[in-house]
């Protein structure tokens, strides 16, 4: 293969090895947040679900999914390390101040306070407070601005350390009482620490004020406090080293934890050796927490106390601590020698308390101990040394010290532990107790996060490794999910992920699952998967889920007995048995499943639940055995519920196949088989039963089959008669038989017995074209072809053909060795065989050398030379010494000869240089013509002469003679080889290998033919690895080309370099090296252009090499079984740009010679292009080019002449590999002069030209007029977009607070299942009086959260019949129910309601919702009819248009499939669309009350709806009142309200923010409220819509609004409920338009009030101009709706509801039977079926879901958003036009984008399996047991019995023309029910 092939086969097997999928590894990252700055800190909100994210210069507040919610900015900001925060009252600097970066240094959660401490470096290390659930806004103004009362001193202001490397950590407390308290914890960055600026002055604000370890206060209502030392005096409450002690003691925090009743602080101790309060380097501290309010204050060193941790034992223990996580029972710790070895080691908190205990006891009794002293060098300690004294120590003051006891302390030797697990790099650690086992996560510095499962003796029992960010370190604190304990949040340098702390779904088997031994993973056995246990049904009851740590023993499995089955047995079952954890089976539904449908119901023993019987499968339904195979494996799973939870297989087995299987050894075959089999010896065939041989004699031993015993043969001649004799054995039994030889040729030969042992083929006569042959010698039965006696070893017979193959004397004499007998005649020269006997000679013709290679060769030897010729000997022998050179003997390599032809022999060593021929000598001898060389080769240089130490490096090996020899080798290092060698005389070139090192002198030498290397001068350098830093930009278009620039070091090595993208990209591209630190790279296209962005990992290749991680050498090597790479980059794909002209002109027109300017619009998009990535042309020519708006408008300028041959060029703009024509540039034509021969003609062309002048000057104004108007339009559509911008942003700063107090089960006001059902059902087509069960009016007696409870007569509740009545009517309902629970009663019942005339829509409607009502218990039967009808529904319509079926509600079945879907779709209802569904209410709510409405015509400046727009610019102002609301029990709440509010409109918004909690049925009408204000002290007024103080207007009244009343901002309100309802006012809405008006007129008076008033108006305003606000409103809303057809659109839980799938199958079912292959009828019907049917519906009607106030506004609004969702499910064109609908221009954009979605939410249906009949049945048997007892059934009856009496006669007749109900008597069953009630119903309902 040559080198470069071998290159590009190496690549490309790279390439298919990087694009497989990444292997699993029992973790994985689900979600996932980049930050573009570096990350610091996190902190979880369990109650809210949040995520806060600190990194520099930047908080994120998070979703629980780590999708970004806010962003706040917190640097860079001018600073100095010297300077006071200028937060500081009166602070001056003299220093000068530099743009700082700001490092978050402490990020804690205060859950009472509900705030966010966030710290930085910046400003001393300047704290805030911040609101929890918006990071943006501050909790407290501190310091205060305004008020003078709080001194503020620098220590409430310098919190954290105020430099980026130095440590801080942060624990809120809780103190006594309901105090809060900050725990700090810092390290000192002051004058003399190596963190205070150099050659600076020595001032140092922070010298006295920042202690090391401090408690501070944290209470935000007492701004005097916040951030002090809170206790007095107040540096007690501080940990603080003396200044002079600072340097001896440099502490750096790790974490602050609570444990018990105690507060941990780990750190660790760069204090200097010898020292006496030198201790171990890491440290643990110990405070006590305060429960109570204890009598005095306690200081915090009073109980301070601290140990050393040292981790491993020896000389070199593990010492610096790096990261802790505390478990109930023990401390982990990573801790860290050497760089970077690091070690896990555990510490029993009891053995840690244990020892403080002890440790302060012997302070005070035993103190020369030595065991512990005082740490002297604290300010606020006691003194120098422990004291005895005697006392008797309180436990509490043993464990917490006291004010009179030595403090704080120090325990002198450290707590030691033994390594759990060694591995480099380790960063962080988070352990968790999972099912016995103890689970380590650990992060590294390369960005893995490793699994680490220890028993229960902490011995490692498995690991699992995942890549989260590769290259970023991993945080050294990880934290479990609060609310999902199955994940872990990992933070590393520049990424969040939330990753899922185990990935069961990768083990197929039990055996796998439990095998993996991950604690979180176990099998749960009905589900038969491997899952964590919360995921398994039933994991909590016995043997339902297997744990890793119960064993593979115990996984569930079954044994089939018999195991082998005969086939012609007569065995019909099998029994299973089932072993391992398996729950108890009885009362379970049971089968066995042979696969391909097939499924037996299965039995279970009475005694054994563990033992099931299994009828056989049948016969035809073997699978076929294939060709010679005498058995079939049948697999065989217990089904259980459904569902295969056990697997085995059993065999069936064929003897008679056996014999077939195997015809030479047929009977040995038989014998040997591993199941019983016989053998027949007369009969020759393999039988299982005895009997069936019969008479003939049967075997039971292979070593008894009559066989062929082999014997040797002499090599026979071709074409020459032979006698073959065969030996055979055990062959009694067949004397007598009749055998043939068979030869494997198309003749057989009779075979004579010659004795009772042997036969003999006489006759035989074998040919043969080649060299030599062997023919195979079989027996086989002359009365039974193809039927053979054993022959167990093959027996051959040789036949040879001398002709073939010796084309000279030694190859032909060299055959008689062989048995041969052939003979070389020189007359002829040819070979052939001797048939006279003669005499073979014993010489052959001189050799003759035709070719020797090489023709060098070192003088040293060992070059292995080839020679090739004729009669170059007989056989080995001859050729022995034969060969020479020049006298120097060659050896011959004897396994390389061949006869005749090719002799290989090594060449000896040589005294000198010199050239001779090379001579063989046979008995004759034979020379070469050419001559072999004995030189000497030398090598002079190397080049280049250094490279990385991951190899790849190209080299040139210069010299002299270095083409010769047939070996060379270039080692490196002598045990390595460069490899790929290229060679010529004067040059190799070669690629060096990777080594493990670097090394400034390794040596390279050439060796030649195994001997000696030259070039022992010869040196390459091995040096670090170029490393990558950065790529920029991270991302590229889909069509490639985007100049990615990497930096980093090392490039200088680099000889060549290219780039390959993952999965999706085409081709590798080419990179060019620009400088040792830079390389640029064109980004490949992809293959498929994504419709969004794609993320795609990234590889470089340099010197053909890829790309790793830097990581050290050698010990961050990753054990075996981890990926040994992964992509560290990764770019994300866009689509292509896309560019138009202002107005999208397919052309432009141009003058030539005039200057052009052409504003190239471009499609908002994700790239983030430069302008130096477009090239823009016009032609050939290329533009200058400049952004007007950034990345939106490109200016294209061409100064240049454009006069060209060519009239029309293309305007062609190219990024990348992009390349789009936007638009033709055609240039206007010159005109040619004609001279005339007339005056005419020059008349006419001056004229021509004149005229043509005006027309290009009136051309050019023009366009310029058009070019200033596209620009005023495009700042009118700025201002659109500004608008829309500003709307969302207000709208979801509310709904974010909406959300907050959202809760899933309680914040939205479902209404319960029966109201649904009601509300639904009977809408406004019941027979019963619709009054009768809607809300009823509330008589005012009214408090706040009381329940209204909604009735209707359909609800559970008394049947209200006289008692008189009672007993005739009960009989007779039952009995009508008996009659509805007949099919063919229901079904002819309903069809001949149908029929009748007077039945219409409505009666129609109401039957169907009382048939569900009378048949809710029964949802599996009422399917079944719907389905009938249904069908008769479809036959009906296919005969027609059935396009048109479902359309409408003009059928019985088609309100029942109405009602089923309404009731199977509740519960997805209320769990997934309810959420999205109320928030777009609440949007929508909130965007109309954002601006002025009109009370009386109901117009609004915010809509949907163009009827409803507000088309008058009515100036309205917001504002902000404080309103009380008596009898409500809640403070006084600020309301927002406009100035244009009427009091009705004001009252509404204060009673929604007051019951904004509360269903809206329990909230009190505006009607039965006043509303007080509150002028001033002694004066207050009453507030109404219309009082004497209103205003006439245009012969109108117009109601009284805030502004009416001059009531200003902040204004005090009180809100009260009316003793008694007054009638002074009713609905505002419905006042008389004649007599009163609010902001407008009525619109037909509109026009008349504008004509007299023109004249004051100087400009005309166009009522149009309004409807941008219908786009404002569009765009503000657009997420809440886009987030509502999502989740109606969306396959949740990879499992729609199953009513969809199941009706959705039966449509297709009944479309194939009726041949229906139209798709677009299929779609129709679904979408008639689903969404028109049941989602258009509750669009409108959201009271059917929801408990709340449906405005006529809302209405109208919804009313848009139904019809967009009609149009989204449709196939038919959107036809639109400027005289189309706004409501459909509104949307038209969007339309096609959401039909897409269901036409793939179709197709998703549609592709998942099919549900059973059982499964669905089950489904709503559930759905009827839920929802039992909730409907008074017997009036649904009675209704329903109405329409059975009115049309009596036509149901009797119909009942009795059906032969069915007829044979069933039905019509009588009618009579006897009419019997019953026929004179009681009507006067008992009349009585009742």
């Amino acid at each position: 293969m040559a080198p470069l092939e071998k290159i590009n086969l190496q690549l490309l097997v790279a390439l298919l090895l990087l694009s497989l999928p990444p292997m699993s590894h029992g973790l994985e990252v689900h979600q996932k947040f980049v930050s573009p700055h570096l990350t610091n800190n996190f902190a979880l909100d369990a109650l809210e679900k949040k995520v806060y994210l600190a990194a520099v210069n930047r908080i994120f507040q998070l979703h629980s999914n780590l999708s970004k919610e806010l962003e706040e900015e917190t640097g860079p900001v001018q600073d100095n390390p010297l300077c006071h925060a200028p937060q500081l009252p009166q602070a001056s600097c003299e220093h000068p101040k530099t743009l700082t970066n700001n490092y978050n240094k402490i990020l804690q959660l205060d859950q009472g306070q509900r705030v966010v401490v966030v710290c930085g470096s910046i400003y001393q290390g300047f704290c805030q407070l911040r609101k929890m659930g918006n990071i943006s806004a501050a909790a407290v103004d501190f310091p205060p601005q305004s008020s003078g009362q709080v001194t503020v001193f620098p220590s409430m202001l310098n919190i954290a350390a105020n430099n980026p490397n130095a440590s801080t950590v942060g624990l809120v407390l809780k103190g006594p009482g309901e105090d809060t308290r900050l725990l700090v914890g810092a390290t000192y960055t002051g004058f003399g620490s190596p963190f205070f600026p150099k050659n600076l002055s020595m001032e140092d604000h922070r010298l006295e004020n920042t202690p090391e370890i401090a408690i501070r206060s944290l209470n935000m209502h007492d701004l005097s406090k916040l951030f002090t030392f809170d206790i007095n005096p107040s540096d007690d409450n501080i940990f603080k080293i003396k200044q002079e002690a600072k340097g001896k003691n440099k502490l750096s925090f790790v974490r602050a934890f609570p444990h018990s009743t105690y507060i941990y602080l780990a750190m660790n101790s760069d204090s200097t050796l010898g020292d006496k309060d030198s201790q171990a380097s890491s440290l643990l501290g110990r405070i006590c927490q305060e429960r109570s309010p204890p009598a005095e204050p306690k200081k915090l060193t009073e109980s301070y106390i601290q140990l050393g941790l040292r981790c491993g034992t020896g000389p070199e223990p593990y010492q610096r601590l790096l990261s802790v996580f505390p478990t109930p029972q023990l401390l982990f710790g990573l801790f860290e020698k050497g760089g970077r070895q690091v070690a896990l080691c555990a510490f029993l908190f009891e053995k840690i308390e244990q020892q403080i205990h002890d440790a302060r006891s012997h302070c005070f009794t035993e103190p020369s101990s030595g065991k512990v002293t005082v740490l002297n060098s604290v300010v606020q300690g006691t003194g120098s040394a422990c004291e005895q004294k005697k006392i008797t120590l309180q436990e509490e003051h043993l464990n917490c010290g006291a004010a009179y006891l030595q403090h704080p302390l120090a325990i002198m030797e450290p707590l030691v532990a033994e390594p759990l697990y060694q591995y480099p790099g380790l960063t962080s650690v988070a352990v968790a107790n999972v099912n016995n086992y103890t689970v380590v996560f650990l992060g590294t510095v390369s960005g893995r996060l490793i699994k680490i499962n220890l028993d229960h003796s902490l011995t490692l029992v498995s690991r699992k490794t995942i890549s989260v960010a590769p290259g970023q370190p991993v945080h050294h604190i990880m934290e479990f999910d609060p609310w999902d304990s199955s994940f872990l949040f990992v933070m590393t340098s520049y990424q969040i992920s939330r990753v899922k702390v185990a990935s069961c779904h990768q083990y197929a088997t039990c055996a796998e699952c439990l095998g993996a031994a991950d604690a979180h993973c176990g099998w749960c056995t009905m589900e038969a998967r491997c899952c964590v246990q919360q995921d398994c049904l039933h994991s909590s009851e016995p043997l339902y889920w297997t744990s890793a740590s119960e064993g593979m023993n115990n996984c569930p499995n079954m044994t089939i007995m018999p195991s082998k089955i005969n086939i012609d047995s007569e065995n019909n079952g099998i029994l299973i048995q089932i072993n391992g954890n398996f729950p108890v089976l009885r009362e379970m539904r049971m089968s066995c499943d042979y696969g391909n449908g097939v499924q037996l119901e299965a039995q279970i023993a009475s005694l054994d639940s563990r033992l099931a019987y299994c009828p056989l499968l049948p016969r035809d339904k073997f699978p076929a055995f294939l060709s010679h195979q005498d058995h079939v494996s049948i697999p065989v799973a217990l089904q259980v519920n459904g569902t295969n939870v056990v697997w085995a297989s059993f065999i069936i087995y064929d003897c008679k196949r056996r014999g077939d299987a195997n015809s030479k050894t047929a009977c040995t075959s038989c014998l040997t088989a591993q199941w019983e089999c016989h053998w027949c010896v007369q009969k020759h065939v393999c039988v299982s039963n005895v009997s069936e041989c019969q008479s003939s004699l049967t075997l039971a031993s292979s070593e008894i089959c009559p066989q062929i015993i082999p014997t040797s043969l002499t090599p026979a001649p071709t074409a020459v008669s032979l006698d073959i004799t065969i030996s055979l054995a055990n062959v009694a039994p067949l004397q007598g038989n009749n055998l043939e030889c068979d030869f494997g040729v198309d003749r057989t030969y009779d075979a004579r017995w010659v004795n009772s042992s042997a036969v003999k083929c006489s006759g035989v006569l074998l040919h043969t074209s080649e060299r030599s042959h062997h023919f195979p010698v079989n027996l086989q039965y002359k009365e039974n072809p193809g039927h053979f006696l054993d022959s167990p070893k093959r027996m051959t017979v040789e036949v040879y053909n001398c002709a073939a193959g010796s084309l000279d004397c030694s190859q032909c004499l060299g055959r008689v060795d062989l048995g041969h007998r052939c003979i070389w005649t020189d007359s002829s020269s040819t070979c052939k065989l001797n048939t006279d006997s003669q005499q073979i000679p014993d010489t052959c013709p001189a050799p003759e050398i035709r070719k020797i290679e090489p023709l060098q060769g070192p003088v040293e030897g060992g070059t292995l030379l080839t020679i090739r010729g004729r009669n170059l000997g007989r056989r080995v022998s001859d050729v022995i010494g034969a060969v020479s050179i020049g006298g120097v003997k060659c050896a011959l390599l004897e396994g390389r000869y061949v006869v005749s032809e090719e002799i290989v022999c090594q060449t000896g060593r040589a005294l000198d240089v010199f050239s001779d021929v090379v001579l063989v000598n046979v008995s004759k001898e034979g020379t070469s013509s050419e001559k072999f060389s004995y030189v000497l080769p030398q090598v002079y240089s190397l080049f280049p002469h250094f490279g990385p130490k991951a190899g790849g490096t190209k080299v040139t090996i210069t010299g002299m003679n270095l083409n010769i020899g047939s070996d060379l080798r270039v080692l490196v290092n002598d045990t390595q080889q460069c490899f790929d060698l290229v060679r010529q005389a004067s040059t190799i070139k070669c690629t060096m290998p990777a080594v493990t090192f670097t090394s400034e002198a390794v040596h390279v030498c050439v060796q030649l033919d195994r001997q000696s290397c030259i070039g022992n001068n010869l040196t390459f350098s091995y040096r670090k690895n170029p490393v990558i830093y950065s790529i920029t930009p991270t991302s590229s278009l889909v069509s490639g080309g985007r100049i990615i620039t990497l930096k980093g070091e090392g490039f200088d090595m680099i000889q060549n370099v290219s780039m390959v993208v993952h999965r999706i990209g085409k081709e590798q591209t080419n990179c060019a090296v620009l400088s040792p630190a830079m390389i640029s790279c064109p980004s490949p296209a992809v293959y498929n252009s994504p419709l969004g962005t794609k993320s795609a990992l990234v590889d470089f290749y340099i010197n053909d090499i890829v790309y790793m991680d830097p990581r050290p050498d050698p010990e961050d090597l990753l054990p075996a079984e981890e990926p040994m790479h992964s992509s560290m980059f990764s770019l994300d794909y866009h689509p292509d740009p896309q560019f138009f002209t202002a107005n999208k002109e397919k052309s432009i027109k141009h003058h030539p010679g005039e200057p052009l300017t052409l504003p190239i619009h471009k499609e908002p998009d994700m790239l983030g292009l430069k302008l130096e990535e477009y090239q823009i042309k016009i032609g050939l020519i290329s533009c200058e080019m400049n952004f007007i708006v950034v990345d939106k408008v490109i200016h294209c300028t061409v100064n240049e002449s454009l006069s060209t041959s060519e009239r029309t060029l293309p305007v062609t703009i190219q990024v990348g590999k992009y390349n789009q024509t936007i638009t033709m540039l055609h240039l206007a034509g010159g005109e040619t002069a004609i001279i005339a021969p007339t005056v005419t003609c020059s008349i006419l062309l001056l004229l021509s030209v004149v005229g043509l002048f005006v027309f290009c000057t009136k051309s050019r104004r023009a366009e310029r007029y058009w070019q200033k108007t596209l620009l005023q339009m495009e700042e009118m559509e700025s201002q659109i977009r500004e608008e829309i911008r500003k709307g969302f942003a207000e709208l979801q700063t509310d709904m974010t607070d909406l959300t907050k107090e959202l809760n899933r089960s309680q914040g939205i006001p479902f209404l319960e299942y029966k109201h649904f059902v009601t509300r639904t059902f009977f809408p406004k087509c019941s027979s019963l009086n619709e009054e009768k069960y809607v809300l009823p009016s509330q008589h005012f007696n009214f408090q706040v959260g009381c329940p209204a409870p909604e009735t209707h007569p359909l609800l559970l509740g008394d049947w209200n019949i006289p008692e008189n009545c009672r007993c005739n009517m009960e009989e007779g309902i039952a009995l009508f129910s008996t009659l509805l629970s007949n099919k063919h009663f229901l079904i002819t019942f309903v069809h001949t309601l149908e029929h009748q005339k007077d039945f219409a829509i409505r009666d129609r409607c109401n039957l169907a919702s009382l048939l569900t009502i009378a048949l809710h218990g029964k949802l599996e039967y009422y399917t079944g009819i719907m389905k009938d009808l249904l069908v008769d529904l479809i036959d009906a319509s296919a005969s027609k248009n059935p396009k048109l079926m479902l359309r409408r509600t003009e059928s019985v079945v088609e309100k029942m499939l109405t009602n089923w879907m309404s009731i199977c779709m509740y519960s997805d209802l209320r769990e997934t669309i309810g959420e999205p569904f109320f928030l777009l209410l609440c949007a929508i709510k909130q965007q109309i009350n954002k601006g002025s409405i009109d009370a009386i015509t109901g117009k609004a400046r915010y809509t949907l709806n163009e009827e409803w727009l507000l088309r008058e610019n009515i100036e309205a102002k917001p504002m902000n009142l404080n309103v009380s609301f008596q009898g409500c029990g809640m403070d006084s709440l600020s309301i927002r309200v406009m100035d244009t509010d009427t009091v009705c409109q004001v009252k509404e918004k204060i009673l929604e923010a007051f019951c904004k909690n509360l269903p809206y049925s329990q909230w009190p009408k505006a009607e039965e409220v006043d509303l007080e204000w509150f002028a001033s002290s002694t004066d207050s007024y009453i507030l109404r819509d219309l009082d004497n103080t209103s205003i006439v207007e245009y012969g109108r009244k117009k109601l009284n609004t805030l502004a009416h009343y001059k009531i200003p901002e902040g204004a005090s309100l009180a809100m009260s409920l009316k003793d008694q309802k007054d009638g002074t006012l009713g609905r505002v809405k419905d006042l008389d338009t004649e007599k009163y008006f609010h902001l407008v007129l009525p619109t037909d008076e509109l026009a008349e009030t504008r004509k007299s008033h023109r004249q004051n108006h100087r400009k005309k305003v166009l009522p149009e101009i309004y409807l941008t606000r219908l786009l404002s409103t569009k765009g503000t809303l657009q997420k809440f709706l886009d987030d509502l057809f999502t989740a109606i659109l969306s396959i949740h839980q990879e499992k729609p509801p199953l009513a969809i799938k199941y009706f959705f199958d039966f449509l297709e079912e009944q479309a194939e039977k009726r041949g229906i292959s139209d798709p677009d009828t299929l779609h129709i019907w679904k979408t008639n079926s689903l969404p028109l049917r049941f989602w258009v519906n509750i669009l409108k009607n959201p009271q059917f879901v929801f408990d709340i106030d449906k405005t006529d506004h809302m209405d109208a609004c919804l009313s848009v958003i139904a019809q967009v969702f009609i149009d989204a499910c449709s196939i038919s064109d959107l036809h639109l036009g400027k005289d189309s609908p706004t409501n459909k221009l509104l949307y038209a954009k969007e339309i096609p984008e959401y039909r897409k979605i269901v036409q793939r939410y179709y197709k998703q249906i549609q592709e998942m399996m099919p549900l059973s009949e059982q499964e669905m049945n089950a489904h709503l048997a559930e759905e009827s047991r839920k929802y039992r007892n909730e409907f008074n059934t017997n009036v649904a009856l009675a209704e329903i019995y109405k329409y059975a009496k009115k049309y009596r006669t036509p149901i009797v007749n119909a009942l009795e023309g059906n032969a069915t109900t007829r044979r069933t008597q039905l019509q009588h069953k009618l009579e006897q029910v009419i019997a019953f009630m026929e004179d009681n119903i009507f006067e008992c309902c009349s009585e009742a």
